[in-house]
């Protein structure tokens, strides 16, 4: 099967005459699963609607939107996999040089705001269109949201961009009710009541299914952080699937609208969107500019499932993906694995099996077995739901047969391992594979951090439980005769992280004998809870006040005591110990992370020793006979 139409020449040689749906988006064009834009591009095509896409266009002027003239229902718009303020800016607000997701990596091919600029000129380039906005940027920032590069509070993007309708979370659902609905006649506008989508009103609607919350107002939120706080966790708790309440917040003239969530797919459903078909690769226009470096790490893995719930306070995807896991039959990966090991660039290597956590495939409910998550609490925090069922037996039999299937050599297991699962799975077969068959050398881990109350705040098990499946993680591994490391992933300065709970952080380092190359500082992206928190200063699901590393230095300091045997973090490890009052640490004892200045007094005593013996043996030595 052919590329999507990309330009009029290939309209043209499709004999198409306009297009129903085009959709702009802020990544290169490349037609795998893994992306957005190819399987939202695939599905619409598979409705029966011809659709074109224009990846990067340059926002300057409107001359790039134009190349396929006006589509005949809607402009869809996407910024792209990552948000693009993420997507341009380090921590440290400092311009990346890099980008994957563009042809040979260079940066500067999307805007700042890519969704908000692509929107306004959309409108410009075809007036009166209906311009619907999707993807995580558009997801993450449907209501009144802290910007962290602005250091402000900023309007939904509904406001923004001008946009008829927002798709939140996976948009697969609403997107297939909507084409659905244009099918049978129904006008766009007339489309603002489906579930898993927000849109703009000048009122507050009428709503006669459920009840309606109204949240505090944009103009309150940027004035009052617990009002902001509120608002958020009203949010929050409206991401349950059970949840039937239609939110509204005032954003200036108008008022963002929210309707309940999309159902999740189901596996047929899932099944279905897998089975497209797929290129598999980037253009043909990007081979001469190296390709896209994005594909190269996901052209061979194969998605499984996807929802988290783990609930990470740090991560977007309770409010994009959601909590509840949804997952593809084991035919329908089955079938993929078989596609990879005939392409013909395919060594053997299938790079991961999973979602965004890769043990979580079958996360089930006692209670919510439909659903697998509910609103009341979480699954795995502060400890395991009594009603959670634990079992890998059947992502472990969807492993075995992948291994078996022929030219495959190896299954690798890439997306993250949640360890806290593993380690309530009393049958011990899965753990035992995984690091028999599915790992190269070394396992990359999430700990995240090891001061508990540090822990409590990210919503991450306890450090007991990490030390019990590193103890086993090597147990096992010896038992094997194979020689694996555990790699763990670390957060700076989150909130709730002060000095101490960093020196807490590297004392551990110290004792594992581990330097990790990367620290990543905690970045505020807008829609998780731990921005919230960083905005605030509150955890707004309890309004108790929560220690926020704000100030660039102890961020600096922070970061290097996770890097303390760095010669050129010495001086703000220093600092940091002091500071922390821990002067413990700074000497040449063993357990001292950076040396004090001066001479070793200990090594000078040896010195000393070692002087005395040996001007002894020189007097000895004249005073042998033989020395006569």
């Amino acid at each position: 099967m052919a590329f999507l139409p990309t330009t009029k020449k290939e309209m043209d040689e499709r004999k198409w005459d306009a297009l129903d749906f085009l959709f702009i988006n802020g990544d290169a064009y490349i037609d795998h699963p893994s992306f957005g834009h190819a399987v939202i591009t695939r599905l619409l095509e598979n409705e029966g609607f011809r659709v074109g896409i224009i990846s990067q266009p340059d926002w300057k002027s409107i001359n790039d939107f134009v190349v396929m003239g006006r589509p005949k229902y809607a402009v869809l718009i996407s910024s792209g996999v990552i948000d693009s303020m993420v997507n341009h800016y380090t921590v440290n607000k400092k311009k990346r040089n890099k980008d994957v997701y563009t042809p040979g990596g260079k940066s500067g091919k999307r805007p700042d705001r890519a969704v908000t600029v692509y929107s306004n000129r959309v409108r410009e380039a075809f007036k009166g269109i209906t311009v619907i906005i999707g993807g995580i940027e558009a997801s993450l920032r449907r209501f009144a949201h802290y910007d962290y590069w602005e250091n402000r509070i900023r309007r939904s993007i509904l406001a923004d961009s001008g946009a008829d309708l927002l798709i939140y979370g996976m948009g697969e659902k609403p997107l297939l009710d909507m084409c659905r609905l244009i099918k049978q006649g129904a006008p766009i506008e007339s489309l603002k009541h489906l579930k898993g989508t927000a849109y703009a009103s000048s009122t507050i609607p009428e709503n006669t299914k459920g009840s309606q919350i109204i949240m505090p107002s944009h103009k309150q939120v940027s004035k009052d952080k617990k009002s902001y706080a509120k608002a958020f966790k009203i949010q929050y708790e409206n991401q349950a699937m059970e949840c039937k309440n239609m939110l509204v917040q005032s954003n200036g003239s108008i008022y963002v609208v929210q309707n309940p969530q999309a159902e999740p797919l189901t596996t047929s459903e899932m099944d279905r969107i897998y089975a497209l078909p797929f290129e598999r690769n980037y253009h043909p226009k990007y081979i001469k500019t190296g390709g896209v470096p994005a594909l190269k790490e996901v052209k061979f893995s194969i998605t499984s499932h996807r929802g988290c719930p783990g609930a990470c306070a740090f991560c977007a995807l309770t409010f994009h993906q959601g909590r509840i896991t949804q997952k593809r039959s084991q035919e329908s990966i089955l079938a993929e694995a078989q596609k990879l090991a005939k392409l013909q660039d395919f060594k053997g290597y299938i790079h991961d099996i999973g979602g965004p956590t890769a043990n979580f495939r079958n996360v089930s409910c006692a209670v919510n077995k439909d659903k697998n998550s509910c609103g009341k609490r979480y699954c795995l925090h502060p400890d395991a739901c009594g009603s959670l069922i634990v079992d890998h037996s059947e992502y472990l039999e969807l492993l075995r047969k992948v291994r078996a299937l022929p030219g495959i050599k190896k299954v690798f297991i890439r997306s993250g391992i949640r360890y806290d699962y593993i380690m309530l799975d009393k049958n011990d077969e899965f753990f035992n594979e995984l690091c028999e068959y599915h790992i190269s050398g070394q396992l990359k881990v999430a700990p995240e951090h090891v001061a508990d109350r540090v822990l409590k705040m990210m919503n991450k098990p306890s450090k007991k439980i990490y030390d019990r499946f590193v103890k086993k993680f090597y147990e096992i591994n010896q038992r094997l005769g194979k020689e694996q490391y555990l790699v763990p992933y670390l957060i700076s300065s989150h909130p709730g992280s002060d000095l101490k709970a960093a020196v807490e952080m590297a004392e551990y380092l110290r004792d594992i004998h581990h330097t990790p190359e990367q620290v990543q500082d905690f970045y505020p992206t807008p829609g998780t809870l731990s921005t919230c928190m960083f905005y605030t200063g509150l955890d707004p699901l309890t309004m108790r006040g929560v220690h926020v590393p704000k100030n660039r230095e102890e961020k600096a300091m922070q970061r290097a005591l996770l890097q303390y045997r760095k010669r050129e973090n010495r001086k703000l490890v220093i600092k940091a110990l002091k500071k922390a009052g821990r002067e413990d640490l700074i000497g040449f004892g063993s357990k001292c992370l950076v040396k004090s200045q001066g001479s070793n007094p200990k090594r000078q005593s040896i010195k000393k020793s070692v002087g005395r013996i040996k001007n002894g043996n020189k007097r000895n030595a004249r005073n042998r006979p033989d020395r006569q």
